[in-house]
């Protein structure tokens, strides 16, 4: 059954039952169940095989060895799959969701930036307390399913909170499709990937940082070029218009169309600055660079109006 499943935890189980070449028997009337686990029918007999809501929805017991197990499990952060036909409870399979140690640190970096953090997950509260608590999260939405996943994000947004949602499986899609910024690992479900607004291909939280990084960087260099096409049309056109022919500083209208051009070229020089975006350093040129095209092309604007001026002496004086 977990063959036919796209859940990851679901590929987990099936590719160690392969390494054991263990045999497979076909499956018939497959069917998932979101946020609970799947079920389907093997030689006549239905089986499920799921978490403890999946269980209690069939009305069934665990025996209290069972129980008294499973819960041992949850505490050492591993997520249980219960398998049970319609009669009763046959077993169980413990899939330990390892976090990766850049995680952590991604976590870290993130509450550096003053970010509130909360997981949310389907997974029981043993489980998520012990996950969240390994990488740095202290506030958890445990046992969510993946309809309630959207709601959560619609109270928090509510609240006034902008929020960014991180997910991978066909599970959050809903969620990542509330949330202000959808963000989808790039070993995630087709439908996650479609649904967000930023795939993380090498499937690396660290890489949230670094989109918030470049994002930031991005919209300074947006509100850097507005200045300067601001800033080009406050010099340039009281220049063009004569304002300032007192002051010897005119601009024909040839010269005048040149200088416009150079305000295309400094937004374009400054947008390419973007690539020597390194995340976690500083973009010192970056930052340099718009002082330096300011008093740069101020500079060339004074020359072209002085030579504007000193043309049109030249052609009044000329018989």
């Amino acid at each position: 059954m977990e063959k036919l499943s796209e859940h990851p935890l679901a590929q987990s189980i099936f590719q160690h039952a392969h390494s054991q070449s263990i045999s497979l028997k076909e499956v018939e009337h497959f069917e998932a169940l979101p946020g609970r686990g799947v079920k389907g029918n093997i030689n006549g007999t239905n089986y499920f095989i799921g978490n403890r809501k999946l269980i209690a929805d069939q009305q069934l017991h665990l025996p209290q060895a069972v129980e008294d197990r499973v819960s041992q499990l949850e505490i050492q952060g591993k997520t249980v799959m219960i398998l049970a036909d319609e009669n009763s409870v046959l077993g169980a399979v413990s899939v330990a969701d390892v976090a990766k140690e850049t995680s952590k640190k991604a976590i870290e970096k993130l509450k550096e930036r003053g970010l509130d953090l909360v997981m949310i997950t389907g997974d029981n509260h043993n489980t998520a307390q012990a996950i969240a608590q390994e990488v740095g999260i202290s506030k958890t939405l445990a046992e969510v399913l993946p309809e309630d996943k959207s709601q959560q994000i619609a109270i928090l947004q509510k609240t006034g909170k902008k929020v960014a949602m991180v997910g991978d499986g066909i599970n959050d899609a809903p969620a990542l499709a509330q949330a202000d910024l959808g963000i989808a690992m790039g070993s995630g479900t087709d439908v996650a990937m479609e649904t967000g607004d930023i795939i993380l291909v090498k499937n690396d939280l660290n890489d949230v940082v670094t989109a918030l990084e470049l994002s930031e960087e991005t919209m300074g260099k947006i509100k850097q070029n507005l200045f300067f096409a601001l800033f080009y049309n406050l010099i340039g056109i009281p220049i063009a218009a004569r304002v300032f022919a007192s002051f010897g500083l005119l601009l024909n209208p040839e010269l005048a169309g040149l200088a416009m051009a150079l305000s295309s070229i400094s937004v374009v020089t400054n947008s390419l600055l973007l690539r020597t975006f390194r995340p976690g350093k500083r973009n010192y040129l970056s930052m340099v660079a718009p002082i330096i095209m300011i008093l740069l092309f101020t500079y060339i604007f004074t020359l072209f109006a002085r030579f504007s001026t000193t043309m049109g002496n030249m052609m009044t004086s000329m018989p």
